[in-house]
């Protein structure tokens, strides 16, 4: 067992149903402190919706400076339609944040649980075993690029360069060394400019540092039908900004629920941030109903990336994986539970384990 430490993370509830999925996380990671002997230290600040509602924007300097002095952050939700049509968006508080942190790769892993194969609207076949890892460049193309906008008239300008591609190609690669062995690099070659450039900065990458992996390029359009029909084809995922978000979306079907994926958004150095992949869900906010799963993995995620901990971020999985293969599930599951129900059968599989573990018992799961 690793020496016990101390840790300060930051928590952004955000909004909608993201103070209620992180607040789960939260409880799951003080057990994890208290069995690992740990002290994380929480500090939650406003981002999105909430933090307009207080401060008029979307991200506060004082959640700027705590998250860059943190080790990690971890991030519920952000958005709603109650901010549409207002002078500032909940999301710009989310793309700030990022840009802040400088986190270029956003990491979105899916497994596909051999018990949940049946909640996929895809046949069992297609999906069953399904393991693979999107790698999505977070700062760069249409998203930051310049806006512009009249009356009848509007532009989103996308830009990328060399290096930002560089960089999330080689964590794409590296990751790859420790999986399957195998790059698919998604762009738009045929039409678009920057995707020209994204492919011959992939090749090269990977002719001169990475010649040993497997790599494919492929058409995003193409990608997206390739997904729904053959997605255990895949290991890593490697893409631009606006084609990772689509896609990872896309793919979080095959898995049963949206509320199973955690990511995490990493930098060169410095903390990283760990959100579901979900969004704020408003219409089922408040109402004990959303699934905490994502989010917790997502602090699984941040003890692997941030923290270093790896013991306490399997436990954590290992935890999540006893209570779906038992059935303790939400209603997006087809289950009964609410989401603090949810996360205390969680809680509960992981002092189980912990448990055997002290005492050198096998464990069986339902």
């Amino acid at each position: 067992m690793p020496a016990p430490r101390t840790f300060d993370i930051v928590i952004l509830p955000g909004d909608g149903v993201g103070p209620e999925v992180s607040a789960a996380a939260r409880a799951t990671l003080e057990v994890i402190g208290d069995f690992f002997q740990h002290n994380f230290r929480f500090h939650e600040h406003l981002i999105g919706g909430a933090a307009i509602d207080v401060t008029g924007d979307p991200l506060p300097a004082g959640t700027v400076n705590a998250c860059l002095a943190a080790d990690a952050v971890l991030l519920g939700a952000v958005g709603g339609p109650k901010w549409d049509g207002g002078k500032r968006r909940p999301e710009e508080g989310l793309l700030g944040l990022r840009k802040a942190m400088g986190l270029f790769a956003n990491l979105r892993p899916l497994q596909v649980s051999p018990v949940l194969a049946h909640r996929s609207p895809l046949k069992r076949e297609i999906v069953e075993g399904v393991d693979l890892i999107v790698f999505r460049e977070l700062t760069g193309g249409i998203y930051f690029g310049e806006k512009t906008r009249t009356d009848d008239r509007a532009t989103d300008l996308c830009v990328y360069t060399a290096p930002e591609i560089e960089r999330i190609a080689r964590a794409a690669f590296r990751t790859a060394q420790q999986r399957r062995g195998k790059v698919t690099s998604v762009d738009k070659a045929n039409v678009m400019e920057t995707s020209r450039l994204w492919r011959e900065v992939v090749t090269r990458i990977h002719a001169e540092e990475f010649p040993r992996i497997e790599l494919e390029h492929a058409l995003v359009d193409s990608m997206a039908m390739h997904l729904i029909r053959k997605p255990r084809e895949y290991d890593v995922i490697l893409t631009e900004n606006m084609f990772g978000d689509i896609l990872s979306d896309e793919i979080s079907v095959l898995g049963g629920s949206i509320g199973l994926l955690p990511s995490a958004s990493l930098g060169e150095s410095g903390p990283g941030l760990f959100e579901p992949i979900h969004g704020s869900a408003p219409d089922i906010a408040g109402q004990d109903k959303a699934n905490p799963v994502g989010t917790i993995l997502s602090a699984a995620l941040m003890l692997r990336h941030s923290l270093g901990l790896e013991d306490e971020a399997a436990s954590i999985e290992a935890a999540v994986a006893a209570v779906l293969s038992a059935g303790a599930v939400t209603e997006d599951l087809g289950g009964s539970l609410g989401t603090r129900a949810a996360a205390n059968a969680v809680i509960d599989a992981l002092r189980a384990i912990h448990w055997a573990a002290a005492h050198r018992v096998q464990m069986h799961w339902a």
